[in-house]
């Protein structure tokens, strides 16, 4: 089971960086034709008037895929923000029982969150609701891709929680201290 989750993790990071690189790509594709035009009109020709049709819009909803789909990956990597100023000063025991408790919390804000998501994607299926751009992309695409995203992150969440109610360390502590070993 440990090697699905870290794969799904690792798949989960591998399509983030994904999205990342295809809008890196069109934008690059994008700068190219103007300085190409840029070009050709010193030269005293025509420009040629290369376009990546609805830029924005599409980097938008790679932005989206990648931020969401990465989620997972630097949760367990011990590298998205958390406010520890809080829990620090307390002993172990009483803050394992906070961490506990904030694991659960957020594993059920997370689930809702994915829940709803996935429910908006499956009304814009239902309903064939297309994005505004030159380019009319159906918009459960992307709100697909945050679906996936939000529901891997949960699953995280709850890897973590099990590991904390365990006994375990979570993923994110066992990063902090580069011991990647302790994770149950």
């Amino acid at each position: 089971m440990r090697s699905f989750l870290n794969g799904l993790y690792a798949a989960s990071e591998w399509l983030a960086m994904t999205a990342l690189a295809a809008t890196a790509i069109l934008v690059f594709a994008q700068v190219a034709g103007r300085v190409f035009d840029t070009l050709l009109v010193m030269a005293g020709n025509r420009p040629y008037g290369f376009l990546v049709p609805s830029l924005a819009e599409i980097a938008g909803f790679l932005l989206v895929a990648a931020s969401f789909l990465a989620l997972a990956g630097s949760f367990r990597a011990g590298t998205h923000i958390r406010v520890t100023l809080a829990i620090a000063p307390l002993p172990t025991g009483l803050r394992h029982v906070v961490e506990v408790a904030v694991l659960a919390v957020a594993t059920a804000i997370a689930g809702l969150f994915a829940w709803y998501v996935a429910l908006l994607a499956l009304d814009s299926v239902r309903y064939n609701e297309l994005s505004y751009g030159i380019i009319a992309i159906p918009l459960w695409i992307p709100q697909g891709a945050m679906a996936v995203g939000a529901a891997i992150f949960t699953l995280s969440l709850v890897d973590d929680f099990a590991a904390a109610v365990t006994g375990g360390t979570p993923s994110y502590l066992a990063s902090d201290r580069g011991d990647e070993t302790e994770v149950v």
